[in-house]
């Protein structure tokens, strides 16, 4: 999909997104103890600096990881959200950005955070994505990824827009050629929900040829 229609979907549904969607407290526990200890990966030895939730929608991802002691900004496609979080979160670093071009320097960042942020892009469209995480992440630098399991590509009618499934060798294939190392990798499997699967990466030394 291009940015100009996931940008106009939802903006459309911005507030009922937010109402629904908008709070940790609204999220499932095993997603929040999952970016806790992800973020937890970040104070290792010789990682240093800022942390960007990617897609941060209304920011209540990027809040909470402040909260866990992190240098954090979020960024989203979608003016809408963005106001509201500068509203509710105004200690919190938040600017309209497309995740296509972040618009931030080579090798600075410590993580990135994609909480079902990569899920509106077409199969040819998301590998450069994961390269420009890449680009902005230092030498080890850690990645998160979270996204719906199936089959490679399948489009389905997400509740907002058109979404894709990823299984998790492609995803973890396209994340190695993207320059990253993955570290761990989580599956579920709830009651009438959509599969899910987190994958935890790290960026190589060397970048993609």
């Amino acid at each position: 999909m291009t940015d100009d229609e996931v940008l106009h979907a939802y903006t459309a549904r911005a507030a009922e997104y937010e109402s629904l969607l908008g709070s940790v407290k609204d999220m499932g526990e095993l997603d929040r103890r999952r970016i806790e200890r992800w973020a937890g990966g970040l104070g290792g030895p010789g990682l240093t600096g800022p942390v960007l939730d990617a897609g941060c929608g209304p920011g209540h991802w990027t809040h909470f990881l402040q909260g866990q002691g992190l240098d954090i900004s979020g960024v989203d496609l979608v003016p809408e959200f963005i106001r509201s979080a500068r509203a509710r979160f105004p200690e919190v670093r938040f600017r309209v950005a497309s995740l296509r071009a972040l618009d931030l320097p080579d090798g600075h960042h410590a993580g990135v955070l994609a909480w079902y942020s990569l899920i509106h892009f077409a199969p040819t469209q998301l590998p450069p994505v994961l390269t420009e995480f890449r680009r902005i992440l230092q030498p080890q630098g850690r990645l998160l990824v979270g996204f719906f399991e199936g089959e490679s590509g399948e489009p389905f009618d997400h509740a907002v827009t058109t979404a894709y499934y990823w299984s998790v060798d492609e995803m973890s294939a396209m994340l190695r050629d993207a320059g990253f190392e993955v570290l761990d990798v989580e599956t579920r499997h709830d009651p009438r929900r959509r599969p899910h699967a987190a994958i935890a990466a790290i960026a190589r030394s060397e970048k993609t040829k």
